[in-house]
């Protein structure tokens, strides 16, 4: 048998303060290449991959000193995070569905998370460990 635990974790005023600011270049980060792909699709119509938009993290970090503050794993994967919703999107379309769904711009009401995608975690003796 296994048994889990649910914690809720209060962040401190600081940590709270850097969540939401991380989480508003996020947002930012999402909006902007979403705008970009649908420019680039209207000029070119050709649509931007995940890969020409992940080199672009670089120069954008040396160019906008705020998201700096922002791991570059975070950055990586709001872009992958965009690139799954225009694959879902495709595929709905690829299916004849009525209403596709296009991927929206998110306002802040609708972006509630970022992800460290190579966090490590593992579990040691019945315990959870995060790293």
């Amino acid at each position: 048998m296994m048994r889990t635990y649910k914690f809720r974790i209060e962040p401190t005023k600081d940590q709270r303060q850097k969540i939401d600011e991380t989480l508003v270049y996020c947002r930012r980060l999402y909006n902007a290449c979403l705008e970009q792909r649908i420019i680039a699709y209207k000029k070119d119509g050709k649509s931007l991959s995940y890969y020409s938009q992940k080199k672009e993290l670089p120069p954008l970090k040396a160019a906008c000193p705020e998201f700096k503050t922002v791991h570059s794993q975070v950055l990586q994967n709001v872009v992958e995070r965009l690139d799954k919703a225009f694959q879902s999107f495709y595929q709905r379309l690829s299916k004849g569905e009525k209403k596709p769904g296009f991927p929206r711009f998110k306002g802040s009401n609708r972006y509630h998370s970022f992800r460290y995608p190579q966090s490590k975690r593992g579990s040691r003796n019945g315990h959870i460990i995060c790293l």
